[in-house]
């Protein structure tokens, strides 16, 4: 089956993955690796950049290769620069990250890193964040992710007008940000300020994937409990069906540039700022994904199969598809076989279909 027919299947209702009836293991395996993640950030914590811990950076410019010995032999003769970080940056660069120092302090290194790398003293630049400047950074930081998650709150719960698919988004929302931070605990890859704006930029695309499965939920959900076809249940597992191959075409385009920025960054350019966004754009989207179909609807169906509007209109067609007959040609009337869940679909053939009035008889 090709990739295309495989999408007609899914939407026409011929083929169907039965997520929503393993919605218990996959909100346990979520829930899981939240904890987990969790416990990976607090245990290893988060490798903060300059910007947020404050200190002071040098960066070596116009160096041949790329060659972190020169500057990893300067700060272990200096005890001034115990516990320092030594990082390749673009081509041609070095940067070396230390705790806050003096001018005086500050002026030695640079002498000695110019003599290391056998280029002007020009060529070494210096930079001091202060601690203040670093804990007003780390307070915006997590201030913007609050003000996204109150204002992704309120606009969803004003264009669904209910607070059960509000919050399983958020809660979407939450797992992809931790699954997140638990890959960047494990690489120790810095979270720069570049790193909180690809953050918010996953809970977008995440947010939108999410908000695309109950669209169609509610489009296809619209007066269910008029029916006794198809439980609630079902519907929402029709609609992750039917937006399941849309979800992995915006995914695999979306990933194809980040993936490219993400190796040329690392492997050539050895890291920096494409590679701090473009690795949380990496994890995030595909989280983001997985999510949308896997944790989100799940989420929506455990708070909605508690209702009481649901659970009996569950019960209503439970019970006819258990206890149904057919009324058969003839006087006589015999139990018909036992109804089977019907396929998400609801083809009713070309009989149903719009007939068109011929030119001739208009």
């Amino acid at each position: 089956m090709s990739f295309a027919s495989w999408g007609n299947a899914l939407y026409s209702g011929r083929k169907s993955y039965k997520f929503i009836d393993n919605r218990k293991y996959l909100l346990i395996a979520g829930v899981a690796l939240m904890l987990i993640s969790v416990l990976a950030i607090s245990v290893l914590g988060l490798e903060r950049s300059i910007d947020f811990k404050g200190g002071t950076e040098f960066t070596i410019s116009s160096v041949a290769g790329r060659d972190q010995a020169p500057a990893q032999k300067v700060v272990n003769a200096n005890p001034k620069l115990k516990g320092s970080s030594v990082n390749s940056v673009g081509a041609s660069s070095i940067r070396v990250q230390s705790v806050s120092l003096d001018t005086t302090a500050k002026r030695q290194v640079v002498s000695d890193l110019a003599k290391a790398y056998k280029v002007p003293e020009a060529k070494v630049a210096a930079t001091t964040i202060g601690p203040s400047w670093g804990a007003d950074v780390t307070y915006k930081a997590l201030q913007s992710l609050v003000i996204f998650f109150i204002l992704v709150a309120l606009m969803l719960w004003a264009y669904f007008r209910t607070w059960t698919m509000a919050f399983s988004a958020l809660f979407a929302l939450c797992h992809d940000v931790l699954i997140t931070g638990l890959v960047l605990a494990l690489t120790r890859v810095e979270i720069s300020p570049a790193t909180i704006i690809g953050v918010l930029t996953i809970l977008g695309y995440s947010l939108y994937d999410t908000v695309v499965v109950f669209d169609k939920v509610r489009e296809l959900s619209v007066d269910f409990e008029q029916q006794t076809r198809s439980t609630y249940g079902e519907i929402v597992n029709l609609a992750i069906n039917q937006t399941l191959v849309r979800s992995i075409n915006t995914s695999v385009v979306a990933l194809l540039p980040v993936t490219s920025i993400l190796l040329i960054s690392w492997i050539t350019l050895g890291g920096g700022t494409l590679r701090d966004i473009s690795l949380a754009l990496f994890v995030g989207m595909i989280a983001g994904t997985l999510s949308s179909i896997l944790i989100a609807p799940s989420m929506l169906m455990l708070l909605r199969s508690r209702t009481e509007k649901i659970s009996s209109h569950t019960q209503k067609v439970l019970e006819k598809r258990a206890g149904g007959s057919d009324q058969i040609e003839g006087q006589e009337a015999e139990l018909s076989r036992v109804a089977q869940p019907l396929k998400a679909g609801h083809h009713q053939g070309q009989q149903a279909q719009p007939k068109r009035t011929p030119r001739s008889k208009r």
